[in-house]
């Protein structure tokens, strides 16, 4: 577009913005930065991009905003330059559409039609005006608009018959541009430009801080006349709410609604396999200015409208479960303890001098785990089934060759043990034991950072399916008089015929083991300057007993030795075991393969206790769950402006591609009685129907045998 009048400079930017080129350019810069926000998930916790890209990556990413790329400055910019350059492309061609679509071009000149490559000559028997009235009634009848033209020549009037067909063809460019900014213009309006105006302009500002929502200050508010917002609501059984939270960059704006939202109930299905197949929540709408109360159920996929405002279902959290946690002795000193509390909340601890502060995180009911792997290990090969091998490989895309064994095991407690100086670990236990290598284990996991996986403490169970056994045994390890009775009991019962010097020689080797593994005896490795290690200290454990062996005994013969020592290890500690469940008025164990598959576990079990931070693991004994909903409310004024936009875009599409425009133009000059008539035909695609159909209109005008 070029502007007659103004400023050079004003003219040279109007033509640049308005080129074709320079709209391209834009939409394929859009379309980059929507790949970027399909891969990379957007508005997740900074902590989870450091995770996953690294400290450096993590920060050059959130400076440049790809971390919330559909409300970054950048792209709200680039679509408004969009709607612009577009905008001045439809302006630019409009008018040449409007004129080409009402003219029929009955002004060609007789020589011109030779240049057309679908052209073709022949007598006609009729005069000129017949043949043009009759022509143009056989184009009329086929779905051709015609326009007849008289032009005087020397021979006397010759006739033109211009007609046209599939002007849709022009409306479509119209209508895919007009859609383009459309599409554009509701997603600004939806988008968060009209939040950030508020912010820049009506005098709003970022809530940074923390607290009840009641207390935020009303410049942080956002009024319920605003006019588009998208933002999440949470909303705990029994309890209603009105004040949804707008993420923002470094806090958060709160919008008031017009109504409340009172969840009566959370709902969630379950497949046979554990996964949830179903949330849903029965609400209740309490109007603020008229009262009426509407019930109503969303769902995934299903939400619920009210004055303009839409609820999705957005997700689910805990609500305030309370939970009653049962203290698990990890060392001596340790007493077992109940304490209640509720999720969300913390309580003071002390251990003596140690002060700690317990924080309740998380409640999960339903934990379902892939066991696939254990599943698979011990397959028979006799009794492989040919045609289910290859079904399981058949089928839908999304089947995959590894095979998923799904199980629910059970509740599980999230909280966290912070210390004085603000340290923190977090720990996650299950409820229930779960079978794992054929040994039924309580799985205590924790983790130091919310960056690591969870490293996970196996506790076998005892035969009454508990932890009071491993307990017991792990209280014994630590009174000296019980590891002394122990070894003596092992070494009388090892050495027969009655030889003092070999029992006093296996109750030394005994006392040694097991007060290295008990870490009654830490070790004292020096620094190696071969290897760069500095000098530790190993204290209890199997670690502890192969530091011991590394330093006392040579390379030759130390796996014999590792050997004897283990096994004296294992038959000191099921001593030990039947000693403490004699203290506690239990009968003996048997000697069995289930006590022998507790012992091999619990031996592992102990020696991992010595890296276990805390004095006592948490067990979950009772919960009274409480569930919150997430909802997702949002006034999206631009919807409507963007479904209008994709109809046009299908429309426009589907007219540039699918309708051809097509021009006819027959000149009958006077010849004798008749008349000599020249045919063309005008195309905006070479398509062989194209071909076709001009073979079709010679046949029918020039009444030639095909």
């Amino acid at each position: 577009m070029e502007l007659q009048r103004g400023s050079r400079r004003l003219a040279a930017m109007v033509e640049l913005l308005s080129s074709m080129r320079f709209a391209i350019a834009l939409l394929s810069v859009i379309c980059i930065a929507s790949v970027i926000g399909t891969v990379v998930k957007q508005a997740e916790p900074y902590n989870n991009y450091v995770n996953q890209f690294g400290p450096f990556w993590a920060e050059v990413f959130a400076a440049a905003n790809l971390f919330t790329v559909y409300s970054a400055w950048w792209f709200l910019v680039i679509l408004a330059f969009l709607v612009v350059s577009t905008s001045l492309c439809i302006a630019r061609n409009t008018p040449k559409i409007l004129a080409d679509f009402k003219a029929f071009k009955e002004n060609i000149r007789e020589q011109s039609l030779k240049a057309f490559p679908h052209r073709a000559e022949g007598a006609l028997a009729e005069p000129p005006q017949a043949a043009a009235h009759r022509i143009g009634q056989v184009l009329l009848g086929s779905g051709w608009k015609v326009r007849l033209q008289v032009r005087g020549t020397p021979q006397g009037d010759g006739w033109m018959v211009a007609a046209k067909k599939g002007a849709v063809n022009k409306w479509g460019y119209l209508a895919a541009h007009s859609a383009i900014v459309l599409v554009c213009v509701g997603g600004l309006l939806d988008g968060d430009l009209m939040v950030r105006a508020q912010t820049w302009f009506n005098g709003k500002q970022i809530f940074e801080g923390g607290g009840m929502i009641a207390d935020v200050p009303a410049q942080h508010r956002l009024s319920v006349s605003n006019p588009t917002f998208r933002g999440n609501l949470l909303v705990t059984e029994g309890t209603a709410s009105s004040t949804a939270i707008i993420s923002q960059p470094g806090g958060v704006l709160l919008q008031e609604l017009p109504f409340s939202v009172e969840l009566k109930k959370f709902i969630v299905e379950y497949y046979d396999t554990g996964m949830p197949r179903l949330f849903a929540s029965e609400i209740v709408i309490h109007d603020h200015e008229t009262g009426e109360k509407q019930a109503a159920r969303v769902e995934v996929n299903h939400p619920v409208f009210h004055r303009g405002v839409a609820i999705y279902q957005s997700s689910f959290d805990d609500g305030g479960s309370r939970v009653k946690l049962q203290a698990v002795p990890i060392t001596r000193t340790t007493k077992p303890f109940e304490i209640e509390g509720t999720v969300g909340s913390s309580t003071e601890l002390s251990n003596g001098e140690q002060k700690m502060t317990l924080e309740y995180t998380g409640l999960r009911v339903i934990n379902v785990e892939n066991f696939a792997a254990q599943a698979g290990a011990g397959t028979d090969v006799r009794k492989v089934d040919l045609r289910e091998a290859v079904e399981s490989r058949l089928g839908a895309a999304h089947k995959t060759v590894t095979e998923k064994t799904l199980r629910n095991v059970g509740p599980s407690v999230t909280y966290k043990l912070r210390d004085s100086a603000g340290q923190a670990v977090e720990y996650h236990n299950y409820m229930l034991p779960v079978e794992l290598d054929g040994q039924r284990v309580y799985l205590l996991g924790l983790r130091d950072t919310p960056q690591d996986s969870f490293r996970y403490l196996r506790v076998p169970a005892d035969e009454n399916d508990g932890m009071d056994g491993f307990v017991r045994l792990r209280a014994a390890l630590e009174d000296p008089a019980l590891r002394a009775e122990a070894v003596r009991r092992y070494a009388v019962a090892s050495v027969e015929g009655g030889r003092p010097d070999l029992a006093e020689a296996l109750a030394a080797s005994a006392t040694r083991a097991l007060a290295l593994f008990a870490g009654a005896e830490p070790v004292r490795v020096p620094a190696d300057d071969a290897r760069g290690t500095p000098a530790r200290e190993v204290v209890g454990g199997l670690q502890a007993i192969s530091a011991f062996l590394e330093l006392s005994v040579p390379d030759v013969e130390r796996e014999r030795a590792s050997d004897v020592l283990v096994r004296i290890l294992n038959g000191t500690l099921f001593e030990l075991l039947q000693l403490s469940r004699e203290q506690a008025g239990l009968t003996p164990l048997p000697r069995d393969e289930p006590v022998q598959r507790f012992m091999t576990q619990a031996v592992i079990s102990l020696s991992d206790t010595f890296f276990y931070p805390a004095p006592m693991a948490l067990q979950l004994k009772d919960f009274t769950h409480v569930q919150a909903s997430v909802f997702q409310v949002a006034r999206a004024p631009g919807k409507t402006i963007v479904y209008l936009g994709c109809l046009l875009l299908i429309l426009g599409v589907f007219a540039m591609l699918y309708v051809r425009e097509r021009r006819v133009w027959v000149w009958l000059a006077p010849q004798g009685e008749g008349a000599q008539a020249s045919l063309a035909l005008s195309t905006n695609r070479k398509t062989l129907d194209a071909d076709h159909e001009f073979e079709l209109l010679r046949t029918q005008l020039l009444q030639v045998k095909p």
